[in-house]
């Protein structure tokens, strides 16, 4: 694709439009044009992005003429306003928000695990939830070994899931207890510094928040496997950034650590730490800003032969958000499953 292709980036003023910037000039992303789009409020704020300095528009049905492709992580109710003008201008949306995910004409990607899913698109694709992800990335070269049964998580979310308020927010709290003074929470409906909570997302009649059927149901999509059985708890922890998830496997069999252990040394997406002498494993001061999704304490399950347990710590905002859905960009080209428009302006 001689001289890039027109991106947008909608959402461009959150973490994760931000983190998508961040990204798209690191990686050398193939770049002809590039459009950052937000709400109203924002328009006219300038962004700094290789050495120029790019100005926000006020997104409308109108801002996706020329662009190829449109990166979202505006929120479900925008991607839902927006995704059918972006696609009836010729642009492959592809979305953060939870709009899509379940739509079955929709593929659901994280390249380490389907990118032949990618060829289904019919202009959005979906990016998973960050927990789904990370945890995703971190079990499937086992799954492709021996096919996982089971799955029980129970995920440790940093307050950088609500959003760059929830992490100012967190930062005040803190200081106001140290004050002696009472927190006041906002963004999220309790006191997250010096505390935690089940994740606050909408309770279903089942008693599982939206958060862990999203685990559930997008894991099952990933996977292709509809009757994979997973159960999952969420909780919110006074951490700035980066998830962490606790994760026990059933198999159909045992599964040799030794053999889990070197599958995680060779995986895409993946890093093993694990120092047993010094009880150091994954930690998210470790996995904030990196790329993969550190793995590790990897043990037999003492309740169950072909049981194994494991520990993950993850960058929700970048491989949980931004880097997966870069990642998805860059599929599109390596496949040639993008049509090109042509526009004049250039970066």
């Amino acid at each position: 694709m001689s001289g890039g292709i027109n991106v947008a980036i909608l959402g461009a003023t959150g973490a994760v439009g931000q983190e998508l910037l961040a990204l798209l000039e690191s990686r050398n992303f193939p770049l002809k044009n590039l459009k950052l789009l937000a709400s109203p409020r924002s328009a006219g704020s300038k962004i700094p992005f290789c050495g120029q300095e790019l100005t926000v528009e006020a997104v409308s049905d109108e801002s996706f003429a020329g662009i190829d492709i449109v990166l979202a992580s505006a929120g479900g109710s925008t991607s839902k306003k927006y995704a059918a003008a972006a696609v009836s201008a010729g642009a492959v949306v592809i979305d953060n928000s939870s709009a899509f995910r379940m739509d079955e004409d929709v593929p659901l990607i994280v390249p380490e695990i389907n990118p032949e899913a990618i060829a289904e698109h019919q202009g959005i694709i979906a990016n998973p939830n960050c927990t789904t992800i990370l945890m995703g990335v971190a079990i499937y070269p086992l799954h492709q070994v021996q096919p996982i049964k089971r799955i029980v998580v129970s995920t440790y979310q940093s307050a950088s899931g609500a959003g760059a308020r929830a992490m100012a927010e967190v930062e005040t709290q803190a200081q106001d207890i140290l004050n002696g003074e009472t927190p006041k929470p906002e963004v999220l409906p309790y006191p997250l510094a010096f505390n935690l909570f089940p994740h606050n997302s909408p309770l279903g009649s089942n008693g599982y928040c939206q958060e862990e059927m999203k685990m559930v149901n997008e894991t099952r999509k990933i996977f292709a496997d509809p009757q994979l059985r997973v159960t999952a708890t969420c909780v919110r922890v006074p951490v700035l950034r980066a998830h962490s998830e606790a994760i026990n496997l059933e198999f159909d069999q045992p599964f040799p650590i030794e053999k889990a252990q070197e599958l995680m040394k060779g995986a895409e997406g993946v890093k093993l730490v694990e120092d047993w002498e010094q009880n150091y494993f994954p930690m998210p001061i470790d996995a904030t800003g990196e790329d993969d999704v550190l793995v590790g304490r990897i043990r037999q399950d003492i309740s169950h032969a072909n049981g194994l347990e494991l520990w993950l710590c993850g960058d929700q905002i970048r491989k949980g958000a931004a880097l997966n859905a870069v990642q998805i960009a860059e599929l599109l080209l390596e496949k040639d499953l993008l049509k090109v428009t042509e526009v004049t302006a250039a970066i």
